[in-house]
């Protein structure tokens, strides 16, 4: 049965820009108030802080929170706040949208400037390995019920690679994995989990990318569309699919790419 979103509770990690922000704001127009959860300099606190009150102007709550989470320590200070909050009716939609990571290759011919076991770790673990604790603290907390939806962000990197990628893919690969294990453990609760594939996008992360540019045009050119994939698109996604207390569609990698890979 399809249902409305209106009064429900969104959690996004990875909230202050890119993919995050878009589906916050598409979440609060469909009347769902937002969590958010970023790690900022000065500036980036000050176009969240814009960003939430926009959100507000729609008659929702949007709470953000500038913090790492991909921290222990931050989930164990936040989840008795977000119980607050939602006033005991938990966290509708979770998003995984946090893109922090090393795009060092792994060989250099001297060594010099390749990648160390310390950037591995902490890129899976803030682009994969955080999804799985996130959704643990949460259900165990009773934050996450029947009918709630867990969203992750991969991308075409989990199955391909290409120069400086190696250890986001191999993120994105982890984070697929995760993904299918926690439809696999959470159906029997009435809960979905999938990763949603976008397409090349243009974000501030793709933009750290070397090269992004020529990737950008090279994708533009393939997808049938003729257009890259907007943060709004996924948004888009993610705002239909969350519209049904229904767990069946589960433990998959849905594209959000206009057919980008189709070419």
């Amino acid at each position: 049965m399809i249902t409305s979103l209106e009064g429900s509770w969104c959690l996004v990690l990875g909230a202050s820009s890119g993919m995050g922000l878009a589906i916050a704001h598409e979440m609060a127009r469909a009347g769902v108030s937002i969590l958010g959860v970023h790690f900022d300099t000065t500036e980036g606190q000050q176009k969240a802080a814009v960003a939430q009150e926009e959100m507000r102007a729609h008659g929702v709550e949007a709470h953000f929170f500038n913090a790492n989470a991909a921290s222990a320590r931050t989930r164990e200070e936040l989840l008795p706040r977000f119980e607050e909050l939602t006033g005991g009716k938990g966290v509708r939609v979770l998003v995984h949208s946090l893109a922090f990571g090393t795009l060092l290759p792994y060989v250099t011919p001297d060594g010099e400037g390749s990648l160390t076991s310390r950037q591995m770790n902490m890129t899976l673990d803030v682009m994969a390995h955080s999804l799985v604790y996130w959704t643990q603290d949460l259900f165990t907390a009773g934050l996450l019920r029947k009918g709630a939806k867990v969203y992750a962000m991969t991308s075409a990197g989990g199955a391909r690679v290409m120069p400086h990628y190696g250890a986001v893919s191999a993120a994105k690969a982890a984070l697929e994995s995760h993904v299918r294990q926690l439809a696999l453990e959470l159906a029997p609760s009435g809960i979905a989990v999938n990763a949603l594939r976008a397409g090349v996008t243009p974000t501030p992360s793709m933009e750290r990318i070397p090269d992004s540019e020529r990737l950008a045009e090279y994708a533009k050119d393939l997808n049938p569309h003729r257009r890259l994939t907007r943060p709004e698109d996924v948004a888009e996604a993610v705002s239909l699919l969350s519209r049904t207390d229904s767990s069946w569609i589960t433990g998959n990698v849905i594209g959000v790419d206009g057919g980008e890979l189709l070419t």
